[in-house]
């Protein structure tokens, strides 16, 4: 029978979860992030409980066709099978009506044994209407009206229910991004305990503030939720949207998330150094730190690179720490493991496309969300250039994935011509693009290619997390330097940065100059003509990258900085003050 969690003291919240393979509740980096941060939590023990929405359609399987074009189709699962119901039911109002939710419960085991209840919120009840029931089906679904909805149910709803399933005495709520920032206005209503919302003073809203812990990801304008003020006012009520404004959430006629999760948070971080001053320049009049991102070290190691950590630092599930250690595990070992992961990807890849990649060529590999920013293509922009190195250096496959949002159609459209470079180039270089590209598919791959890439357009990659799962499997990078890279990469060492203009964020033609320059100077010649060397370069991105890079650390800094940073009730005196609502 699995332990029940202690007292639980941090409420982490997050509008995506990724919980396991067959419970589709996330889209990607973020929710990846948010099921990697609950792992490390239960593996250290920290009283922490997380709630999200239940996703009853998931967000999307991705189908494409001959030409690249993206459709979709329901993310099917069974919760009755995956999940416990739990009793307790509540209600909040929307656009004046009584809407009620209940909860799953999914349990996260650590290591130890330690284990870390997940909640997902479930409107799909028989009291509710049909509309109101759909509230929870779809991640990242909908219009406008939908989204806020399920921002009230996230949030208010949450805060609502945490109490009713036992959890009585949260210390910290944590924001993952601005979905779940209406929590804050819930805590004002409970610290009010039925007293008018706009009664709230200035203590009573510097309480609050001191009690949530906000998490920022992103600096792309579409990744922070706006909502027009009139749909604010019909959904929430015109109290909830006065005091709203009195909070300094709303500007130009809009309620801004994440001014909201600004406002309402004492402690606010980036999720990378470069993403802190990145976000710091964007809201200046807030206090932003930076914790970088990591990736759960036992869930993205594939099979090969965990019996060599148990061979060699079998302490390095319990301490993360002890990766460092990997510098003295022989370099024929290193290539071992790597080519038993490189055979399974060249296996699955051939069973499910019925592409024949070579274990004997460079394989570099590219999956990420397919977003317009992410410049997947990049790397096609000269493609005569390309089919020249491939074919004098020794060769080259590069294998592609990712999805793009139903409603991007830039992210569309550039999967259509990453698939039409792909056939371009295939006289000499063999490219496949992965149809619905996951979290199945992401641990072969991982560990499988010997070179990942990534090529964001700065400043706009946050962090980023592929890489670091690429180099827990002895995977290095070579990157554009933004987001956790401008930290990770030791050129040489760990991997190789792609060189920027001094200056400018905009020359694509300079950068893909240097990404080619990297590949025919550099790599390719240590890849086929010193193979010691490139496996020293994959023992360093292990020892110095899979060390630091992971959730072990990134949740201690959670836990020293942001969760218990002070006994709880106290305001730190270097906070600014929040200012009152006032009627």
């Amino acid at each position: 029978m699995t332990p029940e969690p202690r007292r639980s003291r941090v409420a982490y919240f997050s509008m995506e979860i990724a919980l396991e393979p067959t419970v589709p509740t996330y889209s990607g980096g973020l929710g990846i992030l948010a099921g990697d941060t609950l792992r490390s939590a239960a593996d250290l023990g920290i009283p922490v409980v997380a709630v999200s929405l239940l996703h009853r359609k998931g967000y999307f399987r991705q189908l494409l066709d001959q030409q690249g074009n993206q459709s979709e189709r329901p993310a099917a699962w069974s919760p009755e099978q995956l999940l416990e119901p739990m009793r307790p039911s509540v209600a909040v109002t929307i656009a004046g009506r009584q809407v009620r939710l209940r909860a799953w419960r999914y349990l996260i085991q650590g290591v130890t044994g330690y284990v870390v209840p997940v909640y997902l919120l479930d409107t799909a009840i028989p009291e509710n209407t049909a509309f109101d029931q759909s509230l929870t089906d779809h991640l990242y679904g909908g219009d406008a009206y939908y989204r806020l909805c399920q921002e009230v149910i996230l949030g208010m709803g949450g805060v609502e229910i945490l109490p009713r399933l036992g959890h009585h005495h949260i210390s910290s709520y944590h924001m993952n991004e601005g979905h779940s920032a209406l929590l804050s206005l819930a805590l004002v209503a409970q610290r009010l305990g039925g007293r008018p919302l706009l009664s709230a003073n200035e203590s009573d809203l510097g309480v609050i503030r001191h009690r949530c812990v906000f998490t920022t990801h992103t600096p792309v304008p579409a990744g922070h939720d706006q909502f027009p003020l009139d749909l604010v006012r019909s959904v929430l009520g015109v109290e909830r949207t006065r005091a709203l404004e009195q909070m300094g959430a709303c500007l130009g006629g809009v309620l801004n998330m994440t001014h909201l999760a600004l406002h309402a948070s004492r402690y606010i971080n980036g999720v990378a150094m470069r993403h802190g001053e990145v976000s710091r320049s964007m809201f200046p009049q807030y206090p932003i730190r930076a914790i970088s991102n990591g990736v759960h070290a036992a869930t993205w190691t594939a099979g090969p690179f965990q019996r060599l950590y148990d061979s060699h630092i079998p302490e390095w599930r319990m301490d993360n720490l002890y990766l460092r250690y990997a510098i003295g595990i022989p370099l024929a070992e290193i290539r071992q493991a790597h080519m038993q992961a490189k055979e399974a990807l060249i296996k699955e890849v051939l069973r499910r496309t019925g592409r024949k990649l070579e274990q004997g060529v460079m394989t570099i590999g590219c999956a990420r969300r397919a977003a317009t920013y992410k410049r997947a293509d990049l790397i096609f922009r000269n493609r005569d250039r390309l089919k020249w190195i491939a074919r004098n250096a020794g060769g080259l496959q590069i294998v592609f994935g990712g999805k793009a949002h139903p409603q991007d159609q830039g992210g569309k459209e550039l999967i259509r011509r990453v698939i039409d470079h792909a056939r371009a180039v295939e006289d000499a270089i063999q490219a496949v693009y992965l149809e619905d590209f996951d979290w199945q598919w992401a641990p072969l791959l991982y560990s499988g290619v010997d070179l990942w890439l990534n090529t964001p357009k700065r400043p706009q990659e946050a962090s980023g997390t592929s890489g670091m799962k690429a180099a827990l499997n002895g995977v290095p990078s070579l990157s554009i330097m933004d987001g956790w890279w401008v930290e990770g990469c030791l050129e040489g060492t760990t991997g190789w940065p792609i060189a920027d203009r001094p200056g400018s964020a905009e020359d694509e033609a300079y950068e893909a100059g240097s990404l080619y320059h990297k590949l025919e100077r550099t790599i390719l010649p240590m890849f086929y003509g010193d193979p010691d060397a490139y496996a020293r370069v994959m023992r360093g991105a292990i020892a110095v990258n899979g060390s630091f890079f992971n959730t072990q650390r990134m949740v201690s800094q959670y836990l020293a900085n942001a969760w218990f940073r002070e006994e709880e009730g106290e305001v730190a005196a270097k906070d600014p003050p929040v200012p009152a609502i006032s009627p």
